[in-house]
């Protein structure tokens, strides 16, 4: 475990792991949860905790793309260039990096359920029928936190469902309402890339819709897709094995 200096000074704690030798893996993870969430030992992985969560320090303000995008620089700083895998609101906070500092450190992008836009009718945010009926309650209600982390990939073990679900309460409600007041549009941001890109997306994924994915999938030059069949919201859990093989074609 490390800490990075943020602009602003705040401290994101990222978790380093792996084979030194292995491709290096920037993980970013999802709406209130931690970068503890990844394990990919066949990586060199440096998983963020963001801003508010986790390990790390609840400063400045979630609303600012641009605060967003300090974060990643600092993380990409401390690594080196790197392949970046963003989970879910994790792929929002590449596209807020994307804005600002282009693909400057990233050798390559993973998305995976990940939103790329977030607002009132976004297409690169829409959601599923688990997140709809979740909001606005699991901000403020835990019971209502634990009920949407139960549905998030309902054949996850108990065991992972509890881990997830202990992450989960240790945001502050006030971080987990923030981190929607945004309205962000990423289509020009999207069809800049020029990286490897891969967009991979549970086919039974009801918190972010697939419809998201398509979005892009249409505004990434190149862009390649995995659907995982018989798989909801967090591909990499639930497919570890078949999740790693598809990183390794853009982590070299």
């Amino acid at each position: 475990m490390t800490h990075v200096t943020s602009a602003g000074g705040g401290q994101l704690a990222v978790r380093e792991a792996g084979p030194t030798e292995a491709p290096p893996v920037v993980l970013i993870h999802g709406w209130a949860q931690s970068g503890a969430v990844w394990d990919l030992p066949d990586f060199h992985t440096y998983a963020v905790d963001l801003r508010g969560h986790g390990l790390s320090d609840d400063f400045g303000d979630y609303r600012d793309s641009a605060q967003w995008a300090a974060d990643l620089k600092a993380v990409l700083d401390h690594t080196g260039p790197a392949t970046v895998v963003g989970w879910s609101y994790g792929g929002l906070v590449i596209t807020d990096y994307l804005r600002v500092h282009g693909t400057r450190n990233i050798t390559g992008l993973v998305l995976v359920g990940a939103i790329t836009e977030i607002g009132r009718d976004r297409p690169g945010g829409a959601t599923g029928p688990v997140m709809r009926a979740a909001l606005p309650a699991a901000i403020e209600d835990d019971d209502a936190m634990r009920e949407f982390q139960a549905k998030l990939a309902p054949h996850l073990p108990v065991e992972t469902v509890g881990q997830l679900t202990a992450t989960a309460l240790k945001v502050p409600p006030r971080v987990r309402g923030e981190l929607f007041r945004r309205d962000v549009n990423s289509a020009d941001v999207l069809a800049a890339v020029d990286v490897p890109t891969l967009v991979v997306h549970g086919k039974s994924d009801e918190v972010v819709a697939p419809s998201a994915a398509d979005y892009a999938l249409a505004n990434i030059p190149g862009a390649q897709v995995s659907w995982y069949d018989d798989t909801a919201h967090a591909p990499f859990l639930e497919r570890p094995a078949e999740f790693a093989r598809d990183l390794a074609r853009i982590a070299r």
